[in-house]
């Protein structure tokens, strides 16, 4: 019925897309036997060629077809692998700026490789982005030489380091055999870079912190292909990138609060959110804690700051679990990322949360930070020309993928057909047989030598299960973010006779279980899943570790009414209807119903993380336009763009402001207007109350700005040009930085409160683009206030200055010295400057008024 309904409507979605780059795949395929027997050194040369016709005006458009069939034959050259024709398709669907969905072994590193190739043609940088270091290391030194040959450069960056890939061996370190330091400018200078998405978003926030020019290391986002593009794009969208400092907090009140809080009652004290992961305090729980901290009122203003402490302490003490949200690592707090399994080193919580981890576990407490400088994952990727990814499980998140990027997903067909076997969900009334189950399933499959994955959630279940396995004498490896270092090790051998291998989810993230030889007949790779997941992408990523380019493997989930997921989503009926039904403890039950219930679950969660993601781009898009605005100023100011034009144009507009204020509003106040003018530049009787009641406000303005702009020309030409720039310079960027942290800091405690205006029936979204409306306002005004009564008063040594400008020549100081009290001066007394002359112009004209 449903294929009769598509060939009415016109056919699959997916199944027109993937026509419309099948016929470019066939073209690319078809040039097989024309570069197949030419020699290396020709096959090399066609790299410059293709880029000497894209400057004589060809696009990539032009030339994908050649290009595309060029870089498939030299990876064949290099590695032995001949891209599938699905291969290529899915490279052809990257170039055109889709997420392609391809199952787990099917070759996407390859794939990717042809589709960066062809991007970096234009000489501006194609991006591989990664989810891991390990990762970028790896596919950079899989398929880099076949580039290498191709003449096409390319670089590694890592946390904390960088590198280049180069042809001869170079370390005998594991997974950096072929890889030589490097700064981060010259990798940025290669053909291709690979990296994860947190060292390409960093690098950008620290470009735009800057000082100068050279120290900026990023060239144009031009391209970008993002592996496991579902993790990186939706999962770790949650989480801004944030780049901060150390602030001024007193964390001795943490450890106060981590004691308070055992003593307080669930139900009684405060309340759980088990959805949204929330606490909350009830009345009597105020009261208590009112009472250990012997205050009357812990709302009134002196003591209100001290609730946010509490609620940091509540969180860490019942949301946040060790080994399941974060571990113990060297006397630090390291958190665990709940999609991927792995250690994320150097992340913090922010709003108190990390302090209180630390306190609870008796750990050496941290300040919290100031942010400087922040961005979500999703502005980040939008600043791309051209973003693409690749993953084997998109299209359950196609809706936000479009909404959000506006990318489209398009699933590529398999090489073979899939011969694994999933079989239906397995539901237990208690954790206990839930697990005793497993262990079953895991020696019946150990004893006729077939290799075993088991998934868990959290690194806690995956130490427990081992202990369950020691126990039985069941041999196994344990993977989870404590033994990250190990798991290409692990990995290798997961697929060998009887290998037990259990698993976070980090098993289900870049990696490639191969199976040894003989299992094939033994039924290939059994794959357990102990728990379902809040998303059923990080389940499809483990069912599909199992059956890759056709072999035989089998999938089993194991499910329990005690399982996390199920207390919060599941409906309140199933485990009743289990009880009505006789059902005994160790009974499985096996139900389509059931089945469909758990996915409903799943799907409800998977709703409320769109929603929280959503939100949290649509308030950032808001900060992304002040972002925009901000970094565009410090480009020009760093391009040293008509600094003296943006300089005095800032002078004359606060000039402006303190007339209208003070001079042309009523009540006048000439002496204010006077005083806050001589806080700009000194007056030096230049205009006088007398000259205010005299005179109308405009000719008063009009007087204040030409002195503004003699200043300027006279202290130019005390110092120099050379001189004054960097003065500017300098000036203009500590003034806008450190305007914007405040910016940062208020705009992000406005955020946290604004949720309270639903109460009053307005949306806290509309409310908030308003506030911040004025807030951005407010800080234009502040920036140009500040730069106005700054300018005329900073002086920098010329040792400073060059130091800050070597190519700055001595003219300017040759002709300076300086007197008693400081002041520069010039040397020459007949070098009168046209400054000078305009105020002596303005004093006779006085003389002349006050004759009169």
């Amino acid at each position: 019925m449903l294929g009769a309904v598509r060939k009415i409507l016109g056919g699959d979605s997916n199944a027109r897309a993937l026509e419309d780059v099948r016929s470019i795949a066939d073209q690319i395929i078809s040039l097989y036997s024309t570069f197949k027997d030419i020699p290396d050194a020709q096959l090399s040369a066609k790299t410059d060629e293709f880029k000497a016709r894209i400057e004589n005006g060809e696009s990539i458009e032009d030339l994908i077809v050649e290009a595309m069939a060029v870089a498939r034959e030299a990876i064949f050259r290099c590695t032995g692998e001949l891209a599938y024709d699905v291969q290529v398709l899915g490279a052809v669907a990257l170039h055109n700026g889709s997420i392609a969905e391809m199952r787990t072994g099917e070759g996407k590193t390859l794939m990717a490789t042809i589709a960066l190739y062809v991007n970096a043609l234009d000489q501006n940088s194609a991006h591989l982005i990664t989810v891991n270091d390990y990762l970028a290391r790896r596919d950079a030194q899989w398929y880099g030489p076949a580039l290498n040959q191709l003449g096409m450069s390319v670089g590694i960056l890592q946390n904390q380091a960088a590198y280049l890939l180069t042809k001869e061996k170079s370390s005998n370190q594991s997974s950096f055999e072929f890889l030589e330091n490097a700064s981060r400018r010259e990798v940025y200078k290669c053909d291709i870079v690979y990296g994860t998405n947190n060292e390409f978003g960093f690098d950008y926030l620290r470009d735009n912190m800057s000082t100068s020019l050279d120290d900026r290391v990023q060239k144009k986002r031009n391209f970008a292909i993002v592996d496991e593009a579902d993790s990186v794009l939706i999962d770790e969208a949650r989480t801004p990138l944030i780049i901060s400092g150390t602030a001024s907090d007193d964390v001795r009140i943490y450890p106060k609060f981590a004691r308070i809080v055992p003593s307080l009652n669930q139900g009684t004290d405060y309340t759980v959110d088990a959805r949204t992961r929330s606490v909350a305090l009830t009345d009597q729980g105020v009261s208590a804690l009112e009472e250990k901290l012997g205050l009357s009122n812990i709302y009134s203003l002196e003591n209100y700051q001290l609730l946010r402490y509490m609620e940091a302490a509540l969180k860490a003490e019942i949301i946040f679990q060790k080994d399941q949200d974060y571990v113990v690592k060297d006397g630090q707090i390291v958190i665990v990322d709940a999609f991927t399994g792995r250690l994320m080193e150097g992340r913090r919580w922010s709003d108190g949360i990390h302090q209180a981890i630390e306190a609870k576990e008796g750990l050496k407490i941290q300040q919290e930070s100031i942010t400087y400088a922040t961005i979500t994952i999703q502005n980040f990727f939008r600043l791309y020309k051209k973003l693409s990814g690749m993953t084997g499980t998109a299209v359950t998140e196609a809706e936000e993928i479009s909404k959000i990027y506006d990318l489209e997903v398009l699933v590529i067909p398999t090489h073979k057909p899939i011969a694994r076997e999933d079989f239906a969900d397995l539901v237990f009334r208690s954790e206990r047989s839930k697990w005793n189950a497993v262990i079953e399933d895991i020696d019946n499959q150990n004893s006729i030598g077939r290799p075993v994955l088991v998934g868990t959630i959290s690194i806690e279940t995956s130490e427990m299960l081992s202990d369950l396995l020691r126990k039985k004498g069941i041999k196994h490896n344990v993977l989870n973010a404590k033994q990250h270092e190990r798991e290409a090790s692990i990995i290798a051998k997961a697929g060998e006779e009887s290998a037990v291998t259990i698993a976070t989810n980090m098993a289900g993230r870049g990696t490639d279980i191969k199976l040894a030889e003989g299992i094939n007949t033994k039924g290939g790779l059994h794959v357990i899943g102990t728990e379902r997941h809040e998303s059923r992408r990080i389940d499809n990523q483990l069912r599909g570790r199992s059956g890759r380019q056709g072999d035989p493997g089998s999938t089993r989930f194991y499910v329990s009414f005690e399982d996390d997921l199920m207390k919060r989503f599941a409906p309140d009926w199933l485990p009743g209807m289990m009880s009505k039904l006789g059902m005994e403890e160790n009974m499985p039950l096996e139900s389509k119903m059931v089945t469909r219930a758990i996915e409903q679950a799943q799907q409800r969660v998977e709703g409320y993380n769109f929603d929280i993601r959503k939100h949290v781009v649509e308030y950032d898009d808001v900060m992304n336009m002040h972002r925009d605005m901000i970094y565009s100023e410090r480009n020009k100011v760093l391009e040293e763009s008509e600094l003296n034009t943006t300089i005095l144009t800032m002078v004359q507009e606060e000039i402006e402001s303190l007339s209208e204020s003070f001079l042309t509003n009523s009540p006048v106040e000439p002496e204010t207007f006077l005083t806050q003018l001589n806080t700009i530049y000194p007056l030096e009787d230049d205009i006088t109350i007398d000259d205010i009641e005299k005179q109308p406000a405009d000719y008063i303005l009009e007087q204040a700005n030409i002195i503004a702009t003699d200043r300027y020309e006279s202290m130019t030409k005390d110092v120099g040009t050379d001189h004054q720039r960097i003065v500017e310079k300098i000036v203009l960027l500590r003034i806008i930085d450190s305007l914007w942290v405040n910016h940062l800091t208020a705009m992000d405690e406005m955020r946290q409160g604004i949720g309270l205006r639903a109460y009053g029936q307005t949306d806290p979204l509309v409310a908030y683009k308003q506030e911040a409306h004025d807030m951005w306002e407010q800080l234009s005004a502040n920036i140009r206030q500040t730069v106005a009564k700054n300018i005329f008063h900073t002086r920098i040594a010329h040792n400073v200055i060059n130091s800050l400008n070597p190519e700055a020549t001595n003219d300017s100081q040759q002709n300076l010295s300086s007197d008693s009290s400081g002041n520069s001066h010039n040397e020459n007394s007949d070098n009168v400057s046209r400054a000078e002359r305009r105020r002596a112009q303005r004093k006779k004209k006085k003389q002349v008024r006050s004759r009169n």
